[in-house]
Protein backbone atom coordinates (compact mmCIF):
# COMPACT_ATOMS: atom_id res chain seq x y z
CA UNK A 1 0.00 0.00 0.00
CA UNK A 2 1.70 3.42 -1.00
CA UNK A 3 2.42 5.61 1.72
CA UNK A 4 0.18 8.36 2.50
CA UNK A 5 0.54 12.23 1.29
CA UNK A 6 0.91 13.47 4.70
CA UNK A 7 2.81 10.78 5.71
CA UNK A 8 6.45 11.43 7.02
CA UNK A 9 8.20 9.27 4.17
CA UNK A 10 5.97 10.35 1.40
CA UNK A 11 6.57 14.21 2.92
CA UNK A 12 10.40 13.71 2.87
CA UNK A 13 10.19 12.31 -0.60
CA UNK A 14 7.73 15.71 -1.83
CA UNK A 15 10.71 18.07 -0.34
CA UNK A 16 13.24 16.25 -1.81
CA UNK A 17 15.01 15.52 1.46
CA UNK A 18 17.62 12.54 1.52
CA UNK A 19 18.46 9.33 4.03
CA UNK A 20 19.94 11.92 5.87
CA UNK A 21 17.35 13.64 6.50
CA UNK A 22 15.25 10.05 6.85
CA UNK A 23 17.96 8.60 9.51
CA UNK A 24 17.36 11.95 11.38
CA UNK A 25 13.76 11.90 11.76
CA UNK A 26 13.83 8.03 12.55
CA UNK A 27 16.19 8.72 15.12
CA UNK A 28 14.99 11.99 16.60
CA UNK A 29 12.26 10.55 19.16
CA UNK A 30 9.54 11.95 18.14
CA UNK A 31 6.06 10.93 17.44
CA UNK A 32 4.61 10.86 14.36
CA UNK A 33 2.33 13.87 15.49
CA UNK A 34 5.55 16.14 15.90
CA UNK A 35 6.77 15.33 12.40
CA UNK A 36 5.41 18.41 10.80
CA UNK A 37 7.36 20.68 13.24
CA UNK A 38 10.40 18.49 12.92
CA UNK A 39 9.83 19.10 9.11
CA UNK A 40 9.62 22.98 8.96
CA UNK A 41 12.60 23.35 11.49
CA UNK A 42 14.36 21.24 9.45
CA UNK A 43 13.96 22.75 6.35
CA UNK A 44 13.75 26.42 7.11
CA UNK A 45 13.04 27.46 11.04
CA UNK A 46 16.20 25.63 11.75
CA UNK A 47 17.98 24.13 9.03
CA UNK A 48 20.03 21.59 9.66
CA UNK A 49 21.31 18.97 7.38
CA UNK A 50 23.22 18.09 3.68
CA UNK A 51 20.13 19.81 2.19
CA UNK A 52 19.66 23.13 4.14
CA UNK A 53 23.48 23.63 3.59
CA UNK A 54 23.13 22.91 0.18
CA UNK A 55 19.98 25.17 -0.01
CA UNK A 56 21.48 28.20 2.03
CA UNK A 57 24.99 27.84 0.50
CA UNK A 58 23.37 28.24 -2.31
CA UNK A 59 24.04 31.82 -4.47
CA UNK A 60 20.76 32.20 -5.53
CA UNK A 61 18.61 31.70 -2.40
CA UNK A 62 16.61 34.52 -1.84
CA UNK A 63 18.75 36.69 -3.68
CA UNK A 64 15.50 38.75 -4.62
CA UNK A 65 14.89 39.75 -0.90
CA UNK A 66 19.01 40.19 -0.26
CA UNK A 67 18.81 42.47 -3.20
CA UNK A 68 15.59 44.58 -1.98
CA UNK A 69 16.91 44.78 1.95
CA UNK A 70 20.49 46.06 0.64
CA UNK A 71 18.89 48.38 -1.51
CA UNK A 72 17.00 49.81 0.58
CA UNK A 73 19.41 50.17 3.79
CA UNK A 74 22.21 51.56 1.69
CA UNK A 75 24.83 50.78 4.44
CA UNK A 76 28.09 52.77 4.87
CA UNK A 77 31.06 51.93 6.83
CA UNK A 78 29.62 53.97 9.16
CA UNK A 79 27.30 51.52 9.93
CA UNK A 80 26.36 48.99 12.38
CA UNK A 81 24.06 45.86 10.82
CA UNK A 82 22.33 43.03 12.51
CA UNK A 83 20.76 40.41 10.43
CA UNK A 84 18.31 38.55 12.41
CA UNK A 85 18.07 34.89 10.83
CA UNK A 86 21.38 35.08 8.74
CA UNK A 87 20.84 31.99 6.98
CA UNK A 88 24.01 31.07 5.05
CA UNK A 89 25.71 34.45 5.69
CA UNK A 90 24.75 35.79 2.06
CA UNK A 91 23.33 39.22 2.85
CA UNK A 92 25.93 39.67 6.32
CA UNK A 93 28.94 38.49 2.97
CA UNK A 94 27.43 41.52 1.05
CA UNK A 95 26.77 44.30 3.38
CA UNK A 96 30.26 43.94 4.02
CA UNK A 97 31.87 45.04 1.17
CA UNK A 98 29.98 48.17 1.87
CA UNK A 99 32.68 49.02 4.59
CA UNK A 100 29.80 48.51 7.25
CA UNK A 101 30.74 46.37 10.93
CA UNK A 102 28.10 43.37 10.23
CA UNK A 103 26.30 41.19 12.21
CA UNK A 104 23.76 38.06 12.37
CA UNK A 105 22.37 35.49 14.37
CA UNK A 106 20.21 32.30 13.56
CA UNK A 107 18.69 29.95 15.91
CA UNK A 108 20.33 27.12 13.69
CA UNK A 109 23.66 26.04 14.69
CA UNK A 110 24.35 24.51 11.64
CA UNK A 111 23.76 27.88 9.86
CA UNK A 112 25.78 29.71 12.40
CA UNK A 113 28.74 27.75 11.17
CA UNK A 114 28.04 28.49 7.68
CA UNK A 115 27.65 31.77 7.87
CA UNK A 116 30.51 31.99 10.01
CA UNK A 117 32.64 30.40 6.38
CA UNK A 118 30.85 31.88 4.31
CA UNK A 119 31.15 35.71 5.71
CA UNK A 120 34.14 35.25 8.04
CA UNK A 121 34.86 39.27 9.01
CA UNK A 122 31.33 39.50 10.64
CA UNK A 123 30.16 38.63 14.13
CA UNK A 124 27.81 35.62 14.06
CA UNK A 125 26.00 33.93 17.10
CA UNK A 126 23.62 31.85 17.78
CA UNK A 127 20.32 33.76 19.39
CA UNK A 128 16.93 34.09 19.25
CA UNK A 129 15.25 37.14 17.50
CA UNK A 130 12.80 38.03 20.93
CA UNK A 131 15.29 38.03 23.26
CA UNK A 132 18.68 39.55 20.77
CA UNK A 133 21.85 39.61 23.14
CA UNK A 134 22.77 43.51 22.22
CA UNK A 135 22.42 46.37 24.27
CA UNK A 136 20.47 49.35 23.65
CA UNK A 137 21.42 51.60 20.13
CA UNK A 138 23.93 49.34 19.72
CA UNK A 139 22.95 49.13 15.60
CA UNK A 140 22.22 51.32 12.89
CA UNK A 141 20.24 49.08 10.59
CA UNK A 142 18.61 45.91 11.24
CA UNK A 143 17.36 43.45 8.43
CA UNK A 144 15.41 40.37 8.20
CA UNK A 145 15.06 38.37 5.07
CA UNK A 146 12.52 35.40 4.33
CA UNK A 147 12.50 34.89 8.08
CA UNK A 148 9.69 37.01 9.72
CA UNK A 149 6.27 35.12 8.67
CA UNK A 150 8.60 31.98 10.74
CA UNK A 151 8.76 34.30 13.92
CA UNK A 152 5.94 32.93 16.89
CA UNK A 153 6.05 36.37 18.41
CA UNK A 154 6.56 38.88 15.47
CA UNK A 155 6.06 42.29 17.65
CA UNK A 156 8.33 40.90 20.70
CA UNK A 157 10.59 40.39 17.23
CA UNK A 158 10.08 44.12 15.99
CA UNK A 159 10.38 46.01 19.67
CA UNK A 160 13.60 44.04 20.03
CA UNK A 161 14.31 45.08 17.20
CA UNK A 162 13.88 48.84 17.90
CA UNK A 163 15.39 48.21 21.08
CA UNK A 164 19.31 47.55 19.47
CA UNK A 165 18.81 50.40 17.30
CA UNK A 166 19.68 53.58 18.05
CA UNK A 167 17.51 56.86 16.84
CA UNK A 168 16.47 56.86 13.11
CA UNK A 169 18.38 53.62 13.07
CA UNK A 170 16.52 51.73 9.60
CA UNK A 171 14.82 48.19 9.82
CA UNK A 172 14.44 46.54 6.05
CA UNK A 173 12.49 43.03 6.47
CA UNK A 174 11.34 41.28 3.68
CA UNK A 175 8.70 38.68 3.98
CA UNK A 176 5.63 36.75 2.40
CA UNK A 177 2.51 37.87 1.68
CA UNK A 178 -1.17 36.36 2.18
CA UNK A 179 -1.40 35.78 -1.56
CA UNK A 180 1.17 33.55 -1.85
CA UNK A 181 0.34 30.78 0.94
CA UNK A 182 0.36 27.87 -0.40
CA UNK A 183 2.50 28.35 -3.81
CA UNK A 184 5.80 27.22 -4.25
CA UNK A 185 7.11 30.47 -2.66
CA UNK A 186 5.24 29.12 0.75
CA UNK A 187 4.13 25.71 -0.29
CA UNK A 188 2.13 23.52 1.33
CA UNK A 189 2.43 22.13 4.52
CA UNK A 190 5.30 24.56 5.98
CA UNK A 191 2.59 27.56 4.97
CA UNK A 192 0.18 26.21 7.47
CA UNK A 193 2.67 26.90 10.25
CA UNK A 194 3.92 30.21 8.65
CA UNK A 195 2.10 33.87 9.58
CA UNK A 196 1.48 36.52 6.76
CA UNK A 197 0.20 39.78 7.16
CA UNK A 198 -1.71 42.14 4.61
CA UNK A 199 0.19 44.68 4.02
CA UNK A 200 -1.53 46.92 6.28
CA UNK A 201 -1.69 44.73 8.70
CA UNK A 202 2.34 44.20 8.29
CA UNK A 203 2.91 48.09 8.69
CA UNK A 204 0.67 47.93 12.08
CA UNK A 205 2.74 45.27 13.40
CA UNK A 206 5.56 47.47 13.13
CA UNK A 207 3.54 50.98 14.08
CA UNK A 208 2.59 48.89 17.52
CA UNK A 209 6.74 48.16 17.93
CA UNK A 210 6.77 51.73 17.70
CA UNK A 211 8.82 52.36 14.98
CA UNK A 212 7.33 55.56 12.16
CA UNK A 213 8.13 56.21 8.44
CA UNK A 214 6.50 53.12 8.34
CA UNK A 215 6.32 51.77 4.41
CA UNK A 216 5.30 48.67 2.89
CA UNK A 217 6.57 47.68 -1.09
CA UNK A 218 4.40 44.72 -2.46
CA UNK A 219 6.07 42.79 -5.01
CA UNK A 220 3.98 40.06 -6.55
CA UNK A 221 3.24 39.33 -3.34
CA UNK A 222 7.22 40.01 -1.82
CA UNK A 223 6.73 42.41 0.90
CA UNK A 224 9.49 44.51 1.50
CA UNK A 225 8.86 46.64 4.85
CA UNK A 226 10.92 49.80 5.89
CA UNK A 227 10.65 52.02 8.55
CA UNK A 228 12.89 54.02 11.51
CA UNK A 229 13.47 53.87 15.20
CA UNK A 230 11.98 57.44 16.50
Amino acid sequence: MPADDSSPQALIAKFKLGDDDLAAWEHSGRSESEFLEWLIDRLARRPTGARARRVYGDETVHDFARRAILDALQLSAQDRLLEIGCGGGLLLRDALASGAEVTGIDHSEEMVTLARERAPDATVLEASAEALPFDQGSFTAVAMSVVFFFLPDPIAALRECARVLQPEGRLAVYTTAPELKGTPAAPEPIASLAHFHTDAELAALAKEAAFHAVAVVNNDGGQLLTALRP
